[in-house]
């Protein structure tokens, strides 16, 4: 028998193009070009606006050298040329990479190194840590300022001095918006770049690339129920796992970027009303602000507005605080290597009915597949056999699908340990339920989320090690109504050496990013198996109370 659905049936440019989410935008320029695109302070750019200066990027890219492969590092918040270099940059077929705003200059020099930067676009409220990074990293890439116009006055940080040799608004005013861009040669091309927080040695990069970048696009907009035109608040980081990869999302329904440079009550609640913001995200900590402001600071607005959350499942008051205040929650799980997101809490409208208990276990799990995911499931690591669908049997949330990362930047051997089996390992523990939703139940690796971002408690514990006085110590996660988990580190000190709390909160501040050094320092004596490894289930214990 032949085979005629094989027969003279072949790829051809008319019938096969690689998946990226770069004709999303041209899609949208072209069908809605006098629609908002972008709003920043009282800047409005159209999606025509937004097309022609991503084009226009790309093309001064391109003149200075910048091609297939290289690395475009950008140091910049949530304002408009981090939404370009989302699409300027991957149409040179280069790679984006976005440092995280939070980090110190040691881990800004070791990810420009190991990323190999060609070109950094800096915001000059950050020039300071960056000229520090510059100064210990190895390459020397061309440099650009952004000076963004609409700075605040009230600024709680100054601008910077430039450390660049061009201006940003210059840079891409030297573009052409003709620019001839290509699809990329292969969807399986790298798109984007992020680093892990690096829970033992250095952070790992994680590398998308086109394919699954335009498939969370689609995702994006289905399980967040974007509709056309809908108008998204810039809470979350954009260097975050590509802002969940949203800058691309909103193209597919040519909905509206609200910048916002920091997040704070009055500013969100201002946004919302005046804009018609109709969906943002956020860790925790972005909820409390909203419903623990001062009532000066909090608007009206008609609204529905669908806040998306990744994290700890919110409590049961701070869920009812966001319905009252207009908001609908939907609980995300995902990772950096699943290009954020990539899990979803389905809700069942019968379940509104359950009493508290059964609606808050209800709650608290987090979800199945995105439509993009092709698996996932709990196994056990070492047989990569599934656990029983009983709620109860722990193993190793797994993850196989187009929207699971190409792998580690030069290291090909965590890059193996991950996908060992042929499915990607997350290092997080959790249990499957009879009706296919998994629920995680710990942290195989002792990561702390504290207001979303992840802090490795081997880093914190390493800068711990360093003050003359410290003989052990373990750090932990403690719940904090604010940020979710909080560091808190357990200080044995050596025989006959002495140390206050403020001495070691202010040795670890200079160790690290504030974010990560311990809320509390509690000297104990630590608990320790008979082989001397510590016991971290113990502290965690101790930091219950």
């Amino acid at each position: 028998m032949g085979r005629p659905y094989e027969e003279n049936l072949d790829k051809n440019p008319a019938n096969h193009q690689p998946l990226t989410p770069l004709t999303l935008l041209e899609r949208a320029a072209k069908t809605f070009p006098d629609h908002v695109a972008i709003i920043h302070g009282g800047q409005r750019l159209t999606y025509r606006d937004f097309w022609r200066r991503s084009l226009k990027l790309a093309s001064a890219l391109a003149a200075k050298g910048i091609g297939k492969g290289d690395t475009v590092t950008v140091m910049l918040s949530n304002t408009p040329p981090m939404l370009e270099a989302h699409f300027g940059v991957p149409m040179t077929k280069a790679v984006l990479h976005s440092l995280n705003t939070r980090l110190d200059a040691a881990i800004i020099a070791f990810q420009l190194d190991h990323a190999e930067t060609k070109l950094l676009i800096v915001d000059r409220e950050f020039s300071g840590v960056v000229r520090e990074a510059l100064a210990l990293a190895t390459v020397k890439p061309l440099v650009i300022d952004y000076d963004d116009p609409e700075y605040p006055a009230d600024a709680p940080y100054p601008k910077g001095e430039p450390i660049g040799s061009l201006d940003y608004e210059a840079f891409v005013a030297s573009g052409e918006e003709t620019f001839a861009w290509s699809m990329p040669d292969d969807e399986w091309d790298a798109i984007s770049l992020n680093y892990t927080s690096g829970t033992t040695g250095n952070p790992k990069g994680v590398v998308y690339h086109h394919r699954g970048a335009a498939l969370m696009a689609y995702s994006n907009t289905i399980h967040a129920s974007m509709g056309k035109h809908c108008v998204y608040l810039w809470t979350l980081p954009m260097f975050h796992c590509n802002g969940w990869c949203f800058p691309w999302t909103l193209a597919v329904q040519a909905g509206t970027h609200v910048c916002l440079r920091w997040v704070r009550a009055g500013q969100m609640y201002a946004a919302i009303a005046d804009h018609g913001v109709t969906h943002l995200c956020g860790a925790p900590v972005v909820m409390s602000l909203l419903i623990n402001t001062r009532d000066e600071e909090k608007r009206s607005f008609p609204q529905a507005v669908t806040f998306n959350t990744a994290a700890a499942p919110p409590p049961e008051a701070v869920l009812s605080g966001m319905a009252d205040a207009g908001f609908a929650v939907t609980h995300l799980y995902g990772l950096t290597e699943t290009y954020g997101p990539a899990v979803v809490n389905e809700w069942h409208g019968e379940w509104d009915g359950l009493d508290k208990d059964p609606r808050t276990a209800k709650k608290a799990r987090q979800g199945v597949r995105y439509a993009a995911l092709e698996g996932l499931t709990v196994m056990n690591p070492e047989t990569m056999e599934r656990t029983p669908d009983d709620g109860e049997t722990i193993g190793e949330v797994m993850f196989r699908g187009n929207i699971v990362m190409k792998g580690y930047l030069k290291n090909a051997k965590a890059t193996d340990e991950a996908f060992a089996g042929g499915w990607f390992h997350s290092g997080d523990l959790g249990v499957m339920h009879p009706d296919g939703y998994i629920q995680l139940k710990d942290r195989s690796k002792d990561i702390i989320i504290s207001g979303g971002e992840n802090i490795s408690s081997i880093e914190v514990e390493d800068a711990l090690y360093k003050h003359p006085a410290v003989a052990s110590c373990g750090v932990v996660a403690r719940a904090d109504d604010k940020w979710g988990e909080v560091p808190v580190a357990y200080v044995e000190l050596k025989p006959g050496k002495v140390a206050t709390e403020a001495e070691i909160i202010e040795h670890c501040r200079g160790l690290l990013a504030r974010f990560k050094v311990p809320k509390a320092v509690i000297f104990a004596e630590i608990p320790k198996t008979s082989t001397g490894k510590i016991q971290k289930f113990r502290l965690r214990d101790m930091a219950r109370g």
